[in-house]
């Protein structure tokens, strides 16, 4: 049996698991800052426990980060791992410079099953959720690359000061992990973030919002793309079992919860798809008893989707009905895309692990010959 992990284990957990081995609590608030605050990674560096106790304890636990299979930085500043999580599956995790703030984007599944016909990391197919310390382990090597840790005796240096559950997967669909890294990010003997800085994306899974809002309600997207569930059935096939109605409703009960006063919903662009004046206007419609900001993403292509971004032109009216209706919309500027780390291009180089296209392709051929 493995040792537990100490990335993903939280500060609650570890001080019961201390308590059993004869450890006093404040032990776990100790190794909870060597490890999540100062980015160690072994026991013996750990200097203010005694000798003995660091044996003991790297006898016990571990603390274990997936390996850095590729690591990549495009011309923009915006730098993306991909890490190797055995069983020949990869994830990867974003990270975007700006001068306010530090943004990492990071994967909770290794793949995704929710099939958005405008993402590539769908077009992979779903092989296994992540468990949290691999979740976390993304923050974790993140903020050891990019020198984001602090020193003892140094002020905290905020090399990423937010946190975007945008990455591989839908995090929803990984509840229980998803819940356990949030707890590591937002406690204040770990990583210490506000709830207004850490923000999970959903496609819509309705019951699992719900429960998000009860038990750990930080800022949400909702990956919205389309204002008719005709249009959204084609994109984010998850409608057919949330449609609108539902969705817009669990937002309205998420806000009574969130840190936030609004909603993030995203919107890809896709030319002649959901892009004109006429799908804005019904946009409006649809969201009108619930406060929210739009983010507008202009599509990144990928081989074999058969997809377009909108024009610029396009882009512009657009989101001029949004805003003279009085919705705060802005358009996502592309980071990252000469390196396939913008926005729905995540695992876009990655074999094809799960066989999906084979699968696909097997169940039209037997179709045909029935």
């Amino acid at each position: 049996m493995s040792s537990p992990n100490l990335l993903g284990l939280p500060p609650s957990e570890l001080t019961e698991l201390l308590a059993q081995w004869g450890e006093r609590p404040f032990r776990a608030k100790q190794i909870s800052r060597w490890v999540h605050q100062r980015g160690v990674g072994a026991f013996d560096q750990m200097t203010d426990l005694a000798k003995a106790s660091r044996r003991d304890l790297a006898e016990r636990l571990s603390i274990e980060t997936p390996p850095i299979l590729r690591d990549t930085t495009a011309a923009d500043g915006t730098r993306k791992w991909l890490f190797d999580v055995g069983g020949g599956d990869a994830v990867e995790a974003v990270f975007i410079p700006e001068r306010s703030r530090g943004t990492l984007c990071i994967s909770s599944q290794a793949g995704c099953a929710v099939d958005c016909r405008f993402c590539s990391t769908g077009k992979q197919g779903f092989s296994r959720n992540l468990d949290a310390a691999e979740i976390v382990a993304q923050l974790w090597v993140a903020l050891r690359e990019l020198d984001g840790f602090r020193a003892p005796g140094m002020p905290e240096q905020r090399a990423i000061s937010n946190v975007v559950f945008m990455g591989m997967g839908e995090p929803l669909q990984n509840y229980a992990q998803t819940l356990r890294a949030l707890t590591l990010l937002l406690d204040d003997d770990a990583y210490g973030l506000s709830r207004r800085r850490v923000t999970v994306s959903t496609s819509g899974v309705v019951p699992m919002m719900d429960r998000l809002a009860r038990d750990c309600p930080v800022a949400l997207a909702v990956s919205l793309h389309a204002p008719t569930d005709a249009l959204r059935d084609e994109l984010v096939p998850l409608n057919k079992k949330y449609p609108l109605r539902e969705l817009m409703a669990a937002c309205r009960r998420y806000l009574e919860h969130a840190p936030r006063d609004f909603i993030t919903f995203e919107y890809v662009m896709i030319r002649g798809v959901n892009d004109s004046p006429a799908h804005a206007r019904e946009l409006v419609r649809l969201v009108a008893d619930v406060p929210c900001k739009f983010n507008l993403i202009p599509f990144n292509p990928f081989p074999g989707s058969g997809l377009e971004r909108s024009t610029p032109e396009q882009l512009l009216r657009f989101s001029q009905v949004l805003a003279s209706s009085g919705i705060v919309t802005t358009v996502r500027r592309t980071r990252g895309d000469d390196i396939d780390a913008a926005c729905g291009q995540l695992a876009g180089e990655v074999q094809d692990r799960t066989r999906l296209a084979e699968r696909r392709a097997r169940v039209v051929m037997m179709r045909e010959e029935s």
